[in-house]
């Protein structure tokens, strides 16, 4: 049969797909501490609202477009005997292209309900299901053809063969992420059902035929406590746990080195090493093993590894991984500008970790290193147009070093390892959810965003909403608006950058302290507050109406980095408020030359019509010639030229 008519076949077909009543089933783990899930927050704000929409209107068609024309859709039929032919595409993990974007477009649903991307994703996942093998094994080059070798860096084998490499679990991990997004966002288990084939197999296999063996390229952790949380199937939470505990472990097999976190037991590491992206995967998961098995040990080994990386071996950016080679963490301090990976599904991972770190333990600074990898580090990764990328997001380009993938000096339409662009797929509907949490009788208000949500407080209902321009002005009015009024407490985030700490260690630090107070008032008076963990708390009986306004000063703030970071030495960065800043050549006539000094005086101002609206800093550099700097995550959109973040200090 052909391959349109079949794919005709299969769309006429999706009458049969299960009715999509949704169920209203817990999707975030058994933390102290509850986020409000992103499909319960409504957006009206002009900066993440409109990114969030191109994601649907462009990205998410985009690169569903790309895995057609890449062969990703044609592997699934392939494997499944409905189609001749090869492997098609250059990676192992091809498959979790399609089921990223899946991923991406199920929560985007679930705000914006799209009949006709509906149907459109049915369809790709009765591809799947055509794909997946009687008892559940679904990884489609394996399934395709075991002899066949593409990649120099991993050999060919049977099923479960060189798992260090093969990315069987990797390609589960997404999968079941996926399956789980989609079961949320319209109740129907047609998705579902395949991720929980494919799960089952892996406890039999996992626990009773190779019970020493770990994934490669974690992910498989995550993904099997999301379908865990659904099904409430604790041998899925059981195994998650299992790949950690023997992760390591020398005593079992014969471990792989620190390239995929294997060179000791997880529970004795106590440094960030290896492949950024599968270290950070896995530290996630074991902060949900943390919390969900209240385990001490787990919570210590975290908490040191992540001071590791917020004190050593993270970019001002937000960004983590500074070698190229290994897409690897490097040795501490080892912060390259030039050469920078910062690969952008780190950024992400950072973002995904780093919350579930403020959900465990309550503290702002989670949201800090959050938040600066959330404005700077990821959304550089993705140009404004919504359909091309960076990979790597190095913090200076000289048009001579070739940084993006496959050796471009410009961001590109897509890779032959298109996992970053695939990835921001995913993440980007999700950032309403980073907005708010609670527990018990507290409400935390962690990122300032315009956006109105109703929860319940104590027992009663609650309705919050914000108004701001943040990033760009640090005025925040706070609507709390409770159905009866009832005493609660409201924690609301005291950034770090507005207490004179950029990040939470000595990794970076301004220049001088600023003078400018935070204001707060509660319906037009000035109040005093208590502080817990970072946050601003207000205790109170709170009434329908009640307004709280919440002032940070954004000033132009200059950034040194430790001294034991060779690559900074001797320069600053500019920041104003959660921004990063950044000289392009498009602005500048030679950013090699732009210079400050201890009494440089900048300004800035809005720039309605510049890179879709942006507060843009000038100065006059140490030769008395005027420059300009923009936000970090908008460079690189008017073609390629240079830039740099940090620049020399005289």
């Amino acid at each position: 049969m052909k391959k349109m008519k079949f794919l005709a076949f299969l769309i006429l077909a999706l009458a049969a797909c299960q009715p999509r009543t949704k169920e209203n089933v817990e999707s975030t783990p058994d933390y102290a501490i509850q986020g409000i899930p992103f499909n319960e927050v409504h957006l009206s704000d002009n900066f993440w609202a409109p990114k969030i929409e191109t994601n649907r209107t462009v990205t998410i068609p985009a690169s569903f477009a790309k895995c057609e024309e890449m062969g990703r859709m044609d592997n699934f039929l392939i494997a499944g005997g409905k189609m001749d032919g090869p492997v098609k595409g250059e990676m192992p993990f091809d498959d979790t292209d399609v089921y990223k974007i899946i991923e991406g477009a199920a929560y985007s649903m679930t705000t914006t309900p799209d009949p006709k991307l509906d149907q459109y994703v049915d369809s790709v996942i009765s591809l799947i299901a055509i794909g997946q093998e009687k008892d559940g094994y679904l990884t489609t080059y394996k399934t395709i053809d075991t002899t066949f070798v593409r990649w120099s860096w991993c050999p060919a084998g049977a099923r479960w063969e060189h798992l260090e490499c093969s990315h069987e679990l990797y390609n589960s991990g997404h999968m079941f992420e996926a399956a789980a997004a989609h079961y949320h966002a319209t109740g129907k288990k047609n998705f579902l059902d395949i991720a929980t084939k494919n799960a089952d197999l892996l406890v039999d296999v996992f626990n009773n035929k190779l019970p020493n063996e770990v994934p490669g390229h974690q992910i498989v952790e995550t993904g099997l406590i999301k379908l865990y949380l659904i099904t409430h199937k604790e041998e899925y939470l059981k195994l998650a746990r299992h790949f950690l505990d023997v992760r390591g472990d020398s005593t079992r097999r014969e471990i792989k080195g620190p390239y995929t976190q294997d060179h000791i037991p997880v529970l004795q590491q106590d440094e960030a090493v290896g492949h950024a992206v599968r270290a950070t995967y896995m530290y996630a998961g074991m902060t949900d093993v943390a919390a969900l098995y209240d385990d001490a040990g787990y919570r210590t080994a975290v908490d040191k590894i992540w001071n590791n990386i917020v004190s050593k071996k993270m970019y001002l950016t937000g960004g983590i991984g500074s070698r190229h080679e290994g897409e690897a963490f490097g040795d501490n301090y080892e912060l390259p500008n030039l050469t920078a990976y910062n690969e952008t599904c780190a950024a992400i991972a950072n973002v995904y970790w780093n919350y579930r770190m403020f959900l465990l333990h309550g503290d702002s600074k989670y949201i800090d290193v959050l938040e600066r990898s959330l404005y700077n580090g990821v959304i550089s990764g993705v140009g404004l147009d919504g359909k091309t990328f960076f990979y790597p997001n190095p913090l200076e380009c000289d048009m001579e070093y070739h940084f993006n993938s496959g050796g471009s000096l410009t961001r590109e339409p897509w890779f032959d390892c298109s996992c970053c662009p695939t990835n921001l797929c995913r993440f980007m509907p999700s950032v309403p959810g980073y907005i708010y949490a609670q527990n018990e009788d507290k409400v935390f208000v962690n990122l300032f965003i315009q956006s109105a949500t109703d929860i319940k407080v104590a027992g009663t209902a609650v309705a919050l909403s914000q108004k701001t321009d943040y990033p760009w002005n640090g005025d925040v009015e706070l609507l709390v608006s409770p159905e009866t009024e009832k005493e609660f407490t409201v924690c609301i985030r005291i950034p770090g950058w507005a207490q004179d700490k950029p990040v939470p260690s000595d990794l970076y630090a301004y220049e001088s302290t600023s003078q400018l107070p935070i204001a707060l008032k509660v319906n037009g008076e000035a109040v005093e507050y208590a502080t817990e963990n970072g946050y601003a708390t207000l205790t109170r009986q709170w009434k329908k109406g009640d307004v709280i306004e919440y002032s940070l000063p954004m000033e132009i703030r200059k950034v040194k980095a430790n001294e034991a970071v060779d690559a900074d030495r001797g320069l600053v960065a500019l920041e104003r408020g959660p921004i990063v800043y950044c000289v392009e050549g498009v602005d500048n006539e030679d950013v090699d030359k732009i210079g400050v000094n201890p009494e440089t005086a900048f300004d800035n101002a809005f720039a309605a019509d510049l890179l879709g609206g942006v507060e843009v800093i000038t100065a006059s550099d140490t030769k008395g010639k005027a420059f300009t700097a923009i936000p970090y995550y908008v460079w690189d959109n008017r073609g390629a030229n240079k830039m740099k973040v940090w620049l020399t200090e005289e």
